[in-house]
């Protein structure tokens, strides 16, 4: 990213009357933010959750703040594979081109193993092939626009995750923190290598990383629970996280700046990335290994029941 004369907010993000962009996770925390500002920007934006009352209040807070705001909610559970199908039908149906892809749901430490709708570990199942299996299923409609982008939200916590391709689903041995980080090495890989094949196959999609740093986001309450650790820090010493829409930046600077290039990742500027304004982040060294990420991504095409 070229050295900025100042910090990248979100009135830097260009107006626009047009494009619609689809956003996981977007009833409350960092998807939420990326759903004002897109929509306050001008963008057609399709907020995505599990909870329809949940979604329809999100919708009603964002047209309270833009009452001109395009809005509308899409129910999906991405730790079901087959709700993923029937929303990509619909989407499919509808025949619209998707212009901007944000992959941002997550689950995080959930202090008991889980598993998902088709048998995955919850975190990985989740976080990782959920979206895989999302982003496949989309593909037409992003190749139908001109210079679509997909933006897939990873967490600083992948600087100690590893790929183990003998224990995907964490059944030998579960611990939250390494299952979330190996969550969260594999959505920075598949957005890498996502980059790597759009630009091989001609697929003109601009695929890029991002995260928030350490957020005031309800993610760590929800997952490992308000009185974990993680959760107590959370909830008694808010100091310590940066708002929920400053850690929204560096994914909006990457859904939405024309300086944001495909195949990079990026995060908050300061304090080891933790908070701050978008930058370049550092990638971590185990997820720059193509051959790593060439079989994450035909392990993940089999486990998600998909091809691109």
């Amino acid at each position: 990213m070229k050295k900025q004369t100042k910090n990248w907010t979100t009135s830097d993000i260009p107006q626009r009357n047009k494009g619609l962009a689809v956003i996981t996770g977007s009833t409350e925390g960092i998807g939420y933010e990326d759903a004002l500002a897109l929509s306050s920007a001008g963008w057609n934006v399709i907020i995505m959750g599990r909870n329809a009352l949940k979604g329809a209040a999100t919708i009603a807070e964002i047209l309270e703040i833009n009452p001109k705001a395009k809005v509308s909610f899409e129910k999906i559970d991405l730790a079901d594979l087959s709700s993923i199908k029937a929303f990509a039908s619909r989407m499919i149906e509808r025949g619209e081109p998707i212009d901007l892809l944000i992959n941002n749901a997550g689950v995080m430490t959930p202090p008991n193993r889980l598993e998902t709708a088709d048998g995955f570990e919850l975190q990985f199942g989740t976080n990782h092939i959920g979206h895989f299996a999302l982003t496949a299923q989309l593909l037409s409609l992003l190749r139908k626009a001109q210079d679509a982008r997909v933006v897939t939200v990873s967490s600083i916590a992948n600087r100690n995750g590893q790929i183990n391709f003998d224990d995907l689903q964490s059944t030998s041995s579960y611990v939250p923190g390494k299952a979330y980080s190996q969550a969260k090495i594999a959505n920075l890989m598949f957005a890498l290598e996502l980059q790597r094949r759009s630009e091989k196959h001609g697929w003109g999609i601009t695929s890029i990383a991002s995260h928030p740093g350490v957020s005031r986001t309800n993610l760590l309450i929800n997952g490992a629970g308000k009185w974990s650790i993680p959760g107590i820090m959370r909830r008694f010493f808010p100091f310590l996280f940066q708002p929920q829409s400053q850690g929204a930046l560096p994914t909006l600077f990457a859904a939405t700046s024309p300086e944001a290039k495909g195949g990079l990742y990026y995060g908050p500027n300061k304090m080891s990335e933790t908070r701050g304004f978008p930058t370049i982040a550092k990638i971590p060294e185990q997820a720059n290994d193509s051959e790593v990420a060439k079989k994450l991504w035909e392990v993940s095409q089999k486990l998600a029941k998909v091809t691109f």
